[in-house]
Order: structure tokens, then C-alpha cells, then sequence
């Protein structure tokens, strides 16, 4: 016990959160090669754990209980849940000190219902693109629990291994949450679509597998991602989209790379704080500055500002965090209205934390 607890008194002193905490527990793995499986699956539990729940309880005898309860019954392992362990302990937390900012949350979640969540690991969730029947029995001749969301949606155990039983292209790894987005659409064949902060192509996927006839546009600054994009979209077999590598936030590259061209619907899925995901990423919800919405917001304004230049009349903009701050939300679409005379026409806080998924915002609006 002694050694595992100088391990994470090491890992919490000298991480700072300035990297995903999964990269810097990888890093400092390296530098401990006498480290076992064992030990790392444990220093790695208690390290997001930390993260999740250090502000709201007092001391840290509860990080000794749980080091002691592991190393006596590592089986444990399987289907951890923080928040049923604290309460089973008897280990009073309290909640709003998790988030010590008084920051306004966007319609749909409750801060205590958006906190709480974060006691909790989120799921793993997949989309069934094709061969339903096939995944099912894979899934099942492996032992890997899994329910069904909606009839092409799964969630399944975090970090349960899929990549190895399942065929690569049969189903994409994506958020429920991300994966309803995709009601919003609407598309038709060969229509012009442009996803402007493309990332690794979740969205432009999801929406190739929809319509396969939209005639697509992507774009982001990072050529490494648009990389990744194409490498999907050839396993998937879809037709590979236009791409450009620009920063959409600046109005002269953004015009070298789309000229005169229009759409007819544009996916926005703006940079943001990813409230909405740090159930997944606590670390993030622990080092917080409240600094820097003021930066995201000011960026997603100029974004979605840029792009929505070019939408052909009776075109539409679909904005999309994964944010649950109204800052990000609801102040963003209104000042984007105003800005662009493009009218709200639908918006959603899609709220994740009752099926153990991210929380994301999405809003439609009209270039009447």
C-alpha cells in the first residue's frame, strides 16, 4: 500500500493539468518500468477518481480506503462506480464544491444533475452501421454486456475491448449524445454540406451514412486530423470529401480556401470548454479557468459568424458544443442571430447524464 500511495501522491503533485491526464499518466508509466498491470490500473483509477471527487471531500483518508479495498480485491476493478462507493462508505461529499464557479448551465441539465455526473464513468458507445445481427452475436459469443440506446446505438462498458471481436467497419465508436446530432440534419442527396471544424469526422460520418449523396465539404487547421478524416471515410468506404486545412476563425484563409462556394447546410461543431464531457475527463472539470470561456466564446462567435457567409438562401447553420455553459450555448446562437440575421428555427441541451453519456447543445438557424 505504501508504494502505490507514493505513486499517486507523485501523480497528483506533479500533474498540472496543462496535458490530458491520460498522456501524462503514459509518460510517467515510462519512467517507472517496475510498474505492473496491476499497479497501473490501479494508480490510473485512483488518479481520475482524484479528479473526480477531491474538492467536494475533506482529507484524503478516503484515497487510503480505497487503495486498501483494491489491493485486497482487485476484481473490484470491474464496474467501479465512485459514486456508489462513497455512498456505501458512509463518505459525506459535497457537491457544489466540486465546481466553485457560479457559471450559468444551458436549459436541460441541473448543476447538482451535471456534477453529480461526474462521480461517474461514462459508458462506451458504439453505432451500428451495418450487420446488426452479426455484432450481437459477436458481442455475445465474447461476454461483453451491452444494452440498446436506440436501435442503432450501443452502450457498452468502458474500455470493454470491441477492436478486436467486432469488424472495424461494421460500427463506429461515437457518444450517444453525438450520435443524436444526427436527428437534426435532415439531408438530401446532392446537396451541398460543409462541416467546418471537421476534427477526425464523427459528424461528417455520421452524416455520409445518413445520405450518402450529400456532396461534402470539410475543413480544419490541423492537417494531422484532416489525415485521420480520409483514412475513415476510406474504411467506411464513403467518398472522400473536399477537404481544406484552415482556421476557419480567420476571414482570409477561410476565403482562400472556399471562394465564391455555398451550402446548403453548414455543421459548426465549435471549439468549447467540453463541459458537457468531463465525466470523461474530470481532470479538466479540476484545473477549470473560468478564463478561458471568455476566449471560447469569443472564438465560436467568429467562427460560426465566418462560416454562415456562406450559406445559400434558405440555408442552414447547425451549431453544436459539447458544452452544457450557457455562455457557450444560448448567448453564442443569440449573438449570431444578431449578427447574421439567420432566425433560431431549434435548439436542444441533449442531456447525457441519465444513460451515462457527454451532454451536448445543438441549435438550427435559418438563412431566411
Amino acid at each position: 500500500m505504501r508504494y502505490i500511495r507514493q505513486h499517486i501522491q507523485a501523480i497528483i503533485e506533479n500533474y498540472k493539468g496543462d496535458l490530458p491526464l491520460a498522456h501524462f499518466l503514459k509518460n510517467y508509466f515510462k519512467q517507472y518500468p517496475i510498474l505492473g498491470s496491476r499497479d497501473r490500473k490501479i494508480l490510473s483509477a485512483l488518479s481520475y477518481n482524484w479528479y473526480r471527487c477531491s474538492h467536494g471531500i475533506d482529507g484524503t483518508e478516503w484515497l487510503d480506503n480505497l487503495i486498501t479495498q483494491w489491493l485486497n480485491n482487485p476484481a473490484q476493478f470491474q464496474n467501479f462506480s465512485l459514486a456508489k462507493w462513497l455512498h456505501d462508505q458512509a463518505i459525506p461529499i459535497d457537491i457544489d464544491a466540486l465546481f466553485a464557479f457560479d457559471i450559468s448551465l444551458s436549459r436541460g441539465i441541473t448543476r447538482e444533475n451535471w456534477l453529480r455526473s461526474m462521480l461517474v464513468q461514462p459508458d462506451l458507445f458504439i453505432r451500428v452501421r451495418k450487420d446488426k445481427g452479426k455484432l450481437i452475436s459477436l458481442l455475445n459469443g465474447a461476454q461483453i454486456p451491452f444494452t440498446f440506446i436506440t436501435d442503432t446505438c450501443l452502450s457498452l462498458p468502458n474500455g470493454a475491448k470491441i477492436d478486436t471481436i467486432l469488424p472495424p467497419d461494421a460500427y463506429v465508436v461515437q457518444d450517444a449524445s453525438s450520435q443524436t446530432i444526427g436527428n437534426f440534419f435532415t439531408p438530401h442527396k446532392n446537396e451541398q454540406w460543409y462541416d467546418c471544424c471537421s476534427g477526425a469526422g464523427g459528424k461528417s460520418l455520421l452524416l455520409k451514412d445518413i445520405e450518402p449523396g450529400v456532396r461534402l465539404t470539410v475543413s480544419d487547421k490541423r492537417e494531422s486530423i484532416i489525415h485521420n478524416l480520409q483514412q475513415r471515410f476510406r474504411l467506411y468506404r464513403h467518398e472522400l470529401p473536399v477537404t481544406h486545412v484552415t482556421d476557419v476563425a480567420n476571414t482570409d484563409q477561410l476565403t482562400k480556401a472556399l471562394g465564391s462556394k455555398k451550402f446548403d447546410n453548414i455543421i459548426c461543431d465549435a471549439p468549447c470548454s467540453g463541459s458537457g464531457t468531463w465525466a470523461r475527463t474530470p481532470e479538466q472539470l479540476y484545473f477549470f479557468d473560468p478564463a478561458t470561456l471568455d476566449r471560447f466564446s469569443a472564438l465560436q462567435k467568429t467562427i460560426a459568424v465566418n462560416v454562415s457567409s456562406y450559406l445559400k438562401k434558405g440555408g442552414r447553420l447547425i451549431y453544436v458544443t459539447c458544452s452544457v455553459f450557457e455562455q457557450e450555448n444560448e448567448a453564442i446562437v443569440a449573438e449570431i442571430t444578431k449578427g447574421t440575421g439567420l432566425q433560431l428555427v431549434q435548439e436542444q441541451l441533449i442531456n447525457g447524464t441519465g444513460i451515462k453519456a457527454d451532454s451536448m447543445y445543438v441549435a438550427v438557424m435559418l438563412n431566411s
